[in-house]
């Protein structure tokens, strides 16, 4: 069966970006980008909301054009990208009306149904990057099945969390990884049964 993960990166108060949406306090790390490229080859399907899936869709797709205003593409990065343009992307979205990223495709709802469907079909795990509504709604649909965050050795004071409920959901830990260089620890948490 596949699974449905999130990922995103957190401060240790936990937000995933600041007020106006930055992300420029979050930690590089080549150990946890050689562990996320590591991971790459268990999904092929990523789920987003539309604001993540913008941020996405600028820069992703010329990421290996060498137009990057970044500069030369590091591994990971070229690995990234190759993974998110070959990848199923699903973007819910009620106010795009269309997407021009080599193989996305609107949904206009969050189906439970056709999510739990997806799940039983065949082919590899679903990721979600940032998408804080997207994860907040699944997550009330009890259809995450791993939570993976980046806790990032910085405090926002303020900002945008990265998840919203109405109701508590007990997690249990599956792992967590401490990164030296950074001071960022990865941890990995299931819905607990």
């Amino acid at each position: 069966m596949r699974k449905i993960m999130m990922f995103d990166n957190v401060s240790a108060d936990g937000y995933y970006a600041t007020t106006d949406g930055g992300l420029d306090w979050v930690v590089q790390d080549p150990e946890q980008q050689a562990a996320a490229v590591a991971a790459l080859p268990g999904s092929d399907t990523v789920l987003f909301g539309r604001k993540t899936y913008e941020l996405f869709a600028s820069f992703w797709p010329h990421a290996l054009d060498g137009a990057s205003p970044h500069g030369a593409a590091s591994a990971a990065t070229r690995s990234i990208a190759t993974f998110l343009n070959a990848a199923t992307k699903i973007v819910f979205s009620t106010t795009l009306t269309e997407v021009s990223w080599q193989g996305s495709r609107i949904a206009r709802t969050i189906d439970p149904h056709e999510l739990a469907a997806m799940k039983q079909q065949p082919g590899k795990d679903m990721i979600i990057f940032g998408s804080g509504s997207v994860v907040s709604r699944l997550t009330e649909l009890g259809l995450i099945d791993e939570y993976q965050l980046v806790v990032n050795p910085v405090l926002l004071g303020r900002g945008r969390p990265w998840l919203e409920l109405s109701n508590r959901v007990k997690l249990e830990l599956v792992a967590s990884h401490a990164y030296t260089t950074s001071g960022g620890v990865m941890v990995r948490y299931r819905r607990a049964s």
